[in-house]
């Protein structure tokens, strides 16, 4: 088997939010779209994100009713104090402000409409002991 791409499939109740969130503040462009689903994409390495309006009938009766919640939307970045800038100057809000931990992580988090978490990590050199 050789995978090509990777994709994450969010179940939320606003398509269009969402939709609107990635495109607008995090690069994506729209792949395809109809009602109640999108799929976006990017020219960089970023995984590809669907969204499926939440109770959409194409999805298994056990998953319909499903949010997308418990999950950390991570993306592996440089210049994360910049990106954090430019995020709040364009009106978003830092859910967890940037903070650096011990062991070389930088991070901060935001969060889109529907309340999917978006997090950006930038690794440094661990602090010395």
């Amino acid at each position: 088997m050789q995978i090509n791409a990777s994709t994450v499939s969010l179940t939320v109740d606003d398509v269009a939010a969402s939709q609107q969130f990635f495109t607008t503040h995090l690069g994506y462009t729209e792949q395809a779209a109809a009602d109640g689903f999108a799929s976006l994409t990017r020219q960089d390495a970023a995984v590809g994100i669907v969204l499926l309006a939440r109770g959409t009938q194409i999805l298994p009766a056990d998953q319909r009713d499903q949010h997308a919640s418990g999950l950390i939307l991570a993306f592996t970045t440089t210049g994360i104090q910049d990106e954090e800038k430019r995020l709040h100057a364009a009106g978003v809000d830092i859910t967890m402000p940037l903070r650096e931990e011990p062991w070389g992580e930088r991070l901060f988090q935001i969060t889109d409409p529907n309340g999917v978490i978006v997090q950006f990590v930038e690794w440094t050199a661990p602090a010395a002991p």
